[in-house]
């Protein structure tokens, strides 16, 4: 996944609105920001037709939407914050900017869905089930959107494995709900073999800055992002993402109760970005602060 954010100041036009990221890969689903405060009176420029769908949370109010697909218009309406819309990129998308605009984007290419089917054993979905311009409501958008946001607002203070699934469901969740993809065959996998649980160890505890991506971590075990994070729930009970937090905690903990270190040393040490968020997460996950829990044990 990749994930660029637009602000007033980076970007304050119509340009790039509806235009596909300069993701890594084919697969990859993209992820942008717009907050456009005081945007210019303008249409979109008309953007490169390409088999892709943005799907749009709006995070501000926006009355009144006047947008085109195909040249042409739809129903004008009024947008409000927390609705999601789609727009086909196929049909080059134009929406007047007229007023402040602030809303996340993603980026999901056709190839994305395409891969998706294959991982669920179902049949590439066709066309989404929407009406150009409508807004509707989608709580589980919505709060994958709020976990996104919040994850790039922390910078590198989680990980890319948790960007990856969290981009992940929200491509997994429209295809099923508006693509007609059927669920997932309910033949049982196994697990990841040995040699894969212990090569993923190994590669996850050498990353714990959380750098690696998922894709990577499957490529190693010689599997797909799909059929590798549900092997490796099913063989540790927990998902790559909350695996590598745990180790970060393991190891802060060592030094904690080994070494007067400062917790400013063992943050970064371990993985953290810094000692704000080491402290964060081990309370929440300990129920105590690295400080205090330092104090207890090495009395």
């Amino acid at each position: 996944m990749i994930v660029r954010k637009h602000t007033e100041r980076a970007r304050c036009d119509a340009a790039g609105l509806f235009e596909a990221p300069a993701t890594p890969g084919k697969h990859d689903v993209g992820v942008a920001e717009f907050q456009l405060p005081t945007p210019p009176v303008d249409l979109t420029p008309v953007a490169p037709r390409v088999d892709a769908v943005i799907v749009r949370l709006q995070l501000r109010d926006y009355p009144r939407q006047r947008y085109w697909e195909d040249g042409v218009a739809a129903a004008v309406c009024d947008v409000a914050a927390g609705q999601t819309l789609f727009h086909d990129l196929r049909r080059g998308p134009r929406l007047l900017l007229d007023q402040p605009y602030h809303a996340l984007h993603f980026h999901i290419p056709r190839a994305a869905f395409d891969a998706i089917a294959v991982e669920c054993n179902a049949a590439p979905i066709g066309d989404l089930d929407h009406q150009p311009g409508v807004a509707f409501h989608d709580s589980t958008i919505a709060n994958l959107a709020a976990s996104v946001r919040s994850d790039t607002r922390e910078g590198s203070q989680r990980s890319q494995l948790f960007a990856d699934h969290l981009t992940l469901a929200v491509a997994t969740h429209v295809a099923s709900r508006y693509g007609g993809m059927a669920p997932m065959s309910r033949s049982v996998r196994g697990g990841l073999a040995p040699w894969q649980t212990r090569r993923a160890k190994e590669i996850l505890s050498a990353n714990l800055d959380g750098g690696v991506s998922l894709a990577e971590v499957a490529r190693q075990c010689g599997l797909s992002i799909g059929h590798f994070s549900r092997a490796f729930r099913q063989s540790l009970g927990t998902t790559p993402h909350q695996w590598l937090v745990q180790r970060r905690l393991d190891a802060a903990k060592d030094l904690i109760r080994s070494c007067r270190m400062p917790l400013s040393t063992v943050a970064l040490s371990c993985g953290f970005a810094d000692q704000s968020h080491l402290t964060r997460v081990f309370t929440r996950e300990v129920g105590a602060s690295p400080a205090a829990w330092r104090r207890e044990v090495q009395q």
